[in-house]
């Protein structure tokens, strides 16, 4: 079998997938610039013309997968395959794997990271640093940038998958209480504590927003629940933005409802007015959506695809999580 893989993928991966398949060709995006276009992926297959196909970014849209229908499988090296016509390949029979998890690590030790930068108001005691206003046997700086320690906070996950999780087992060694909603999962964990979505808002200290986009979370998260929220509680969202209210969350920053926002998401990237009125809030801490931007997020994804490619196709494992279109299941695939 020859695999295309445009996606990045380091060399002993790319090495054990050749073990495992055959033979491996490697057009990596990012050495051209940018995510393949969906005419250059056509001619990029018509090129190649590899029995499967692993990608991470580029435009595998309803035209190429019924274009090209003889692919044995599509990988996808992302959480959600949002790239990918994931119905097209459905229908053609084409198995779909994706990568959960491969950002779990990254995005749980940022949201560690701005946690404590925002507690501690360490940005604003920089700031005030570089601008030399350091005086001689002045106190200013430890009073006025005195924070908070995360030990000993309640700390609330909507959502408690992989990244929830992980995020979890980092702060309860703070230590921090954890409280989680999630109404698909139950963790076995004593110390992670499922409670209501009402009470996870009222009553924690910092409600971090760990939810996947679908129907029935877009705009979940609006003022019935950030009305909750005690006044020194911190929102804190590194999932997707369109599972929040952003209106809404302008609103609670801006009359002081709750003590400030950590976001690394936005609804329009770039952003608009609307989400730079809130970048630029005194009270939020912003960055670029990059929680799961880490070299080694490469290297896990690699990891997960050629795991679950080995269990699907080697090891006879079909019900695995990382097969997105469970329904080519019914259908026969040798």
């Amino acid at each position: 079998m020859k695999i295309l893989i445009t996606a990045p993928y380091y060399e002993k991966a790319q090495h054990e997938l050749a073990a495992l398949f055959g033979e491996v060709i490697y057009r990596e995006w990012k050495t051209k610039g940018s995510a393949y276009t969906e005419a250059e992926l056509l001619k990029l297959l018509q090129e190649i013309q590899p029995d499967a196909y692993i990608t991470e970014h580029d435009e595998v849209t309803e035209k190429v997968i019924n274009s090209y229908p003889q692919l044995k499988f599509i990988g996808v090296c992302r959480g959600t395959p949002s790239n990918v016509a994931v119905n097209a390949a459905t229908q053609l029979g084409i198995p779909v794997f994706n990568t959960p998890a491969r950002n779990a690590q990254a995005v749980a030790e940022m949201f560690v990271a701005n946690l404590i930068t925002f507690m501690r108001n360490t940005l604003a005691g920089m700031k005030w640093l570089a601008d030399e206003k350091w005086e001689a046997g002045a106190h200013t700086s430890y009073l006025q940038f005195k924070g908070n320690e995360v030990a000993g906070k309640k700390i609330g996950m909507v959502g408690f998958g992989a990244v929830g999780q992980t995020t979890a087992k980092l702060l309860e060694h703070f230590p921090a209480t954890i409280f989680y909603y999630d109404p698909y999962f139950t963790s076995e964990n004593p110390n992670f504590i499922k409670v209501s979505l009402e009470e996870l808002f009222s009553t924690c200290d910092v409600v971090a927003i760990h939810l996947p986009v679908t129907e029935q979370t877009k705009g979940m998260i609006d003022k019935t629940y950030l009305s909750l929220m005690k006044p020194d509680a911190i929102f804190v969202n590194t999932s997707r933005a369109v599972v929040v209210n952003r209106l809404d969350l302008l609103v609670a920053l801006e009359e002081k409802k709750i003590k400030g926002a950590i976001l690394d998401v936005f609804d329009q990237e770039p952003p608009d007015a609307i989400d730079y009125q809130i970048i630029h809030h005194e009270n939020v801490l912003a960055t670029p959506h990059i929680a799961g931007a880490t070299h080694e997020v490469e290297d896990h994804h690699a990891d997960i695809m050629n795991a679950s490619l080995k269990s699907f196709f080697k090891d006879g494992k079909k019900a695995i999580k990382q097969l997105v279109n469970k329904e080519i299941l019914e259908t026969n695939l040798s």
